[in-house]
């Protein structure tokens, strides 16, 4: 990631291959345009199911297929801003509720510039299959039957390999790990994940408490003594998310500063060591850090490079 540059996201978005998506806890995602299909179908009756628990009483009496074959009517012909879809709904009946719950039943992506650095407001949709299908594709004639191909498989066997993906995606990010985090990350059951663990050739290990650790087999593992960099965390990091409960990384009297009821998204945070540490924020071309404690002065200067490396980021 080292040259990683803001303007590289934007482009891999307006080229496809990178796509912006609900998928994993019925929350945005940016993913490979490869591995949405698949993160997608393995997520998505959990997704829906989950939806419909939690807005039970909202979505009673509403038949969520009817509003997803709806909605890719609406789409059919080109994108459309989150505003027209929801008012296309509402004129065939359907309410308000319909439209913020239809992501777990179609698969949708915001199309760019919407949700770029460039324009921030991620509300202009369309099919995923219609603007995965390539950049040079015409978009299909309003009523025509949707593309098929490897773009976006279906049926049983393409779930299995979306969960088997997820679990390779999660151990190349965070492994070696517990299979409950795997779950939790990927918004599955973690019985429902279990049979894929057991057909994968994974390294397994054992942690201080004796639980099972699981990670890719051609993964490095650094010594026990090697020391973690400075790293810069922003709001609503996979990191934080999931060790919630994890005072390895969130010191549990440092919760209440990260998480509360002003901000149960998080704030942006920074590690030191792989503990959090303090807070930053970027302003005016700068990013200025809150330590919760006094920094040593060698941890401080560390601290400082890596801010302005960041701060060089945002004004790419």
């Amino acid at each position: 990631m080292r040259d990683f540059r803001r303007e590289s996201l934007t482009e891999a978005l307006e080229d496809r291959s990178v796509v912006q998506a609900t998928a994993m806890r019925a929350t945005i995602h940016m993913l490979s345009a490869a591995d949405y299909p698949l993160m997608a179908e393995a997520t998505r009756a959990t997704r829906a199911a989950w939806w419909h628990r939690t807005m039970r009483a909202r979505l009673e009496g509403i038949d969520m297929d009817e509003v997803a074959i709806a909605t890719r009517a609406i789409l059919a012909d080109r994108p459309r801003p989150g505003a027209e879809i929801q008012a296309a709904l509402e004129e065939l009946g359907f309410p308000r509720i319909a439209w913020a719950s239809v992501g777990q039943w179609l698969d949708m992506v915001r199309v760019p510039p919407s949700g770029t650095w460039r324009r921030r407001k991620a509300d202009l949709y369309w099919l995923a299959d219609q603007w995965l299908a390539g950049a040079d594709r015409a978009p299909t004639p309003s009523g025509a039957s949707t593309p098929s191909g490897a773009s976006m498989p279906s049926a049983a066997t393409t779930a299995e390999a979306g969960t088997e993906l997820l679990v390779r995606r999660y151990l190349g990010g965070f492994g070696p790990a517990p299979l409950p985090d795997i779950a939790n990350w990927a918004g599955l059951p973690a019985k429902l994940i279990a049979p894929t663990i057991d057909g994968l050739d994974l390294r397994r290990f054992r942690d201080e408490r004796g639980r099972e650790l699981l990670d890719l087999p051609d993964a490095p593992l650094p010594e026990a003594g090697t020391p973690a960099p400075i790293r810069f965390l922003p709001t609503w990091d996979a990191t934080l998310l999931v060790h919630a409960r994890r005072t390895g990384i969130v010191p549990e009297h440092r919760r209440p500063v990260i998480f509360n009821s002003k901000t149960p998204h998080s704030v942006p945070t920074f590690l030191m060591d792989g503990v959090v540490a303090g807070t930053w924020r970027y302003e005016k071309g700068r990013v200025s850090v809150s330590p919760f404690e006094q920094l040593p002065a060698a941890a401080a200067r560390e601290v400082d490079a890596e801010a302005e490396r960041l701060a060089a980021f945002h004004v790419d």
